[in-house]
C-alpha cells in the first residue's frame, strides 16, 4: 500500500502508526485538521490485515454524511491515487466494496439504529463523527466487537465538556487503553495560509464555535449565545443598495409571536436584517387567523417601510406551520419549508455575526430587543447537550430560517468577499 503522496504531518503520521496498538481509536479537533485523512489511511491499513470473519461497517449520522465524510475522499484519485479504484460504491447503496471487502455503511441519526447491529458481529468499524451518533448506538457498536482482533476507528468535532464520548471514553483513555489524537486547523499541512486566515475569521475568534471547531476544545456551551453581539457594530441606520432579496423568515404563532424578518444581500457583500413585522396576539388580545396572518404579511412585503414593495426569493416557514404554508399557496405566495437544524443554524448566525458579514436594520427592534439574552441552557449543559433556552427567541427562529435556508444562495458571493 503506497500513500507517499500524500502530504502528512508528523502528527497525522504517528496516530496511524499508533492506532494499530489500540482495540480503540480516536481522532478528535478542529474542523479540516487532517483528522479524517489520518483515520482513512489506518483504515486502509486496519482493513488489509482484517480478520477475514466478522463483518466491516462505517457508521456515520446518515448514509449521505458517511458518502460525503468518507466515501468520497476514499474514492478521490488525489488523495489516495490507485488505490481510489478499489473503492467501489453506488451513490444511495448500503454497501460499499473497500480492498476487495464489502463494507456495511450504517446511518444512525436516533435510538433505533442500534437495532441495526443486533446479531451482528464485527471485526472492524469506523465512527463518523462520533459525538453526533447516539450514545446506546456507539455503545452497541463497541459491543459488537466479538471477533479476536476486532478494532473500532472514530473521529470527531469536540462539543461539550460533559458529553458522553468526553466523559466515558477520551477522559478515560489511559484507563481503556483508548489511542486518542488532538487536532487543531494547523495541523494539516495540505492548507494554505490564506485558507487558514479565512476560516479563523469566519468563525469568530473568542466564540465558542471559534473554540471548538478551530481549536478543536471542548467546552461547554454557557452564557450568551451570541456573545459576539454589539448594538453599536451590528445596528445600522441605513441599507446600502440591495443586490437580492433572499428570503422572509417565517416563525409562526398564534398564542405565541409571529414574527417574519426580511434578509437581503447588500451590494457590499455583506448580509442584512432590514426589516420586520411582529404580531403578538397576547398583548393585542387577539388572535389571527391564518388568512389574516398571510394577508397582513403580504401587504408588508408590497410597501415594507423605508423599503418600498419586495418581492423575495424564498419565503421560509417554520416547518411545524403546516396551516399556514397551505394557507400561502392559496395566496400565490409559495412556502419553503424552513431548515430548522438549530446548532447548524445557530453556528452560522454567531460565525456571520463574528465576522461582521451580517448586520441588523435599526427598524428592527424586537429582533435587536432578543439578541442580548439569548442564553444556552445551563441544565442542558450539565447533560452534554446544547440547547438554547427557548424564551424570547421569535425574531430570531425567523431570521436563522431565512439566513441558514437560503445559504447556498448567499455564501459564494460573501467568500468572494473575505
Amino acid at each position: 500500500m503506497n500513500l507517499s503522496s500524500l502530504p502528512m504531518s508528523r502528527k497525522q503520521l504517528r496516530s496511524i502508526a499508533q492506532s494499530a496498538r489500540h482495540r480503540i481509536a480516536i481522532w478528535s479537533g478542529a474542523i479540516r485538521s487532517g483528522k479524517t485523512i489520518a483515520s482513512l489511511v489506518a483504515f486502509l491499513i486496519a482493513l488489509s490485515v482484517a480478520p477475514s470473519t466478522g463483518l466491516v461497517i462505517i457508521a456515520g449520522r446518515s448514509l449521505q454524511t458517511i458518502e460525503r465524510n468518507l466515501i468520497e475522499p476514499l474514492q478521490d484519485p488525489a488523495i489516495f491515487g490507485a488505490l481510489s479504484l478499489q473503492v467501489v460504491h453506488t451513490r444511495g447503496s448500503t454497501t460499499a466494496v473497500i480492498l476487495g471487502r464489502t463494507v456495511h455503511l450504517i446511518g444512525a441519526s436516533d435510538a433505533r439504529a442500534e437495532g441495526r447491529l443486533r446479531g451482528a458481529s464485527v471485526c472492524l468499524a469506523v465512527a463518523d463523527e462520533i459525538t453526533l451518533l447516539p450514545e446506546a448506538f456507539f455503545k452497541q457498536l463497541l459491543g459488537r466487537l466479538s471477533v479476536p482482533g476486532a478494532r473500532l476507528l472514530g473521529t470527531t468535532n469536540p462539543d461539550s465538556s460533559a458529553h458522553w464520548l468526553k466523559r466515558d471514553f477520551i477522559d478515560r483513555a489511559l484507563e481503556l487503553g483508548i489511542g486518542h489524537w488532538h487536532f487543531t486547523l494547523d495541523d494539516n499541512p495540505s492548507l494554505t495560509l490564506e485558507y487558514t486566515e479565512s476560516i479563523k475569521a469566519e468563525y469568530g475568534e473568542g466564540t465558542l464555535f471559534f473554540k471548538r471547531f478551530i481549536e478543536g476544545k471542548w467546552i461547554a456551551a454557557e452564557g450568551a449565545v451570541f456573545d459576539m453581539w454589539d448594538d453599536e457594530r451590528h445596528v445600522v441606520d441605513a441599507l446600502p443598495r440591495m443586490h437580492r432579496w433572499l428570503s422572509v423568515g417565517v416563525d409562526y404563532g398564534t398564542s405565541n409571536p409571529f414574527h417574519a424578518t426580511l434578509l437581503g444581500l447588500g451590494t457590499d457583500r455583506r448580509l442584512y436584517v432590514a426589516s420586520e413585522w411582529r404580531y403578538d396576539g397576547r398583548h393585542q388580545r387577539r388572535q389571527l387567523t391564518d388568512a389574516e396572518y398571510s394577508e397582513r404579511m403580504r401587504g408588508w412585503l408590497g410597501d415594507v417601510p423605508g423599503i418600498g414593495p419586495v418581492r423575495p426569493q424564498f419565503v421560509t416557514v417554520d416547518p411545524s406551520a403546516a396551516s399556514f404554508s397551505a394557507q400561502l399557496r392559496r395566496d400565490k405566495l409559495t412556502p419553503t419549508p424552513a431548515k430548522n437544524d438549530v446548532l447548524d443554524g445557530i453556528r452560522t448566525m454567531a460565525s456571520l455575526l463574528a465576522s461582521g458579514r451580517l448586520l441588523v436594520h435599526a427598524s428592527c427592534r424586537a429582533l435587536i430587543g432578543e439578541m442580548p439574552g439569548y442564553a444556552w441552557d445551563d441544565k442542558a449543559a450539565e447533560k452534554g447537550e446544547d440547547r438554547p433556552i427557548k424564551v424570547a427567541d421569535h425574531g430570531i427562529d425567523s431570521a436563522r430560517y431565512a439566513l441558514f435556508t437560503t445559504r447556498a444562495l448567499w455564501q459564494r458571493q460573501l467568500a468572494l468577499a473575505a
